[in-house]
């Protein structure tokens, strides 16, 4: 997919994140857990402006996927303290889940392609592909686009009642 469609696809695996935060009160981290996500969300990508990467290859697998989770998890933990984040473990866990489901949703935003993904590479060379639309469908990017702002302002509108009635 092209960059909207990735942010689409991440807004759209945020939602429920999302959705459970504004529901427990925990308004400012739903935004900063957004930001993050979006912030993420075309990271696999990067690998199109390495020289030597092959494009949908180690920046589209798993280990990928722990990788960012375990950095930003890291960030997390080291910035907790000094930046009154609250606790170092729930401050980790918390970067590192929504850097992991950013990545995630890349992935399962390509895998809808042609083209694909080999997740579990290079421990299986097992490609996956559902082949419904080519990654440079303008209409499918905007379609997944609007799909994700959809669903994050539905959960907005559904947690947060009040801001309608102001």
């Amino acid at each position: 997919m092209y960059s909207n469609g990735h942010y689409g696809a991440s807004l759209l695996c945020y939602a429920p994140v999302g959705f459970a935060l504004l529901s427990a009160g925990f308004e400012a981290i739903a935004v900063v857990g957004g930001v993050i996500s979006l912030s993420l969300a075309r990271l696999p990508d990067i690998d199109m402006r390495l020289p030597f990467v092959t494009h949908r290859g180690i920046t589209h697998t798993l280990w990928f996927v722990l990788l960012v989770a375990a950095l930003c998890g890291s960030a997390g933990w080291l910035l907790a303290q000094p930046l009154g984040l609250g606790p170092p473990v729930r401050t980790a866990v918390f970067a590192g889940g929504i850097a992991g489901l950013s990545v995630t949703s890349h992935l399962l935003a390509d895998v809808i392609t042609p083209s694909g993904i080999t997740p579990l590479w290079p421990l299986s060379g097992r490609h996956y592909t559902s082949n419904i639309v080519r990654a440079d469908n303008w209409v499918a990017n905007q379609m997944l686009f609007a799909l994700g702002v959809f669903s994050v302002v539905m959960v907005v509108v559904v947690t947060t009642p009040k801001l309608l009635s102001a």
